[in-house]
């Protein structure tokens, strides 16, 4: 599978629930997938709203036919900060969460190590008005190796689908 390939393949993925942009995407990412939810929870009828609560997601997509240990912190810093940049905590801010996704041809044994430690969390007042996780994972696709951090393991069925 090339890396073009695979692109295309987790686009579709993300396309039922995320807004897929390939158009105008922050730079050095090929695509972004965005995700919003808002939701509330009300005594018997909407004026009388008990809670609520604003969840988001965004997802960067970039793509190279090899990659090493300082694109993929180059990549890793754009991303966080690109994600953050987003985020605006209110009283009913639940959650940013900010996921990068590289897809490689090669990847080399020092950004495996780099993306298998990589943890960056962000909260805001206090957890009060939310929080920010990050997920980073890596496909690297002339061997099929899922490479990611702690919080990306969730996404390894994803990648096990689009691999077949």
């Amino acid at each position: 599978m090339t890396v073009d390939e695979a692109l295309q393949a987790l686009l579709k993925s993300y396309k039922r629930y995320y807004n897929i942009t390939t158009v105008d995407v922050a730079e050095p990412f090929a695509a972004e997938a965005v995700f919003h939810t808002h939701d509330e929870q009300y005594f018997l009828t909407k004026r009388a709203t008990l809670s609520e609560a604003d969840a988001h997601e965004y997802v960067f997509f970039a793509t190279a036919d090899s990659i090493g240990a300082a694109q993929v912190q180059e990549l890793d810093d754009r991303a966080w900060n690109e994600g953050l940049s987003r985020v605006a905590p209110h009283s009913n801010h639940r959650s940013t969460d900010i996921v990068l996704i590289i897809l490689a041809k090669h990847i080399t044994q020092d950004a495996a190590d780099y993306i298998k430690k990589a943890k960056r969390y962000k909260s805001y007042r206090f957890t009060l008005q939310g929080w920010s996780h990050y997920s980073l994972v890596a496909l690297e696709t002339s061997t099929g190796q899922f490479i990611c951090n702690r919080r990306g393991k969730s996404l390894k069925k994803l990648f096990r689908n689009i691999m077949r």
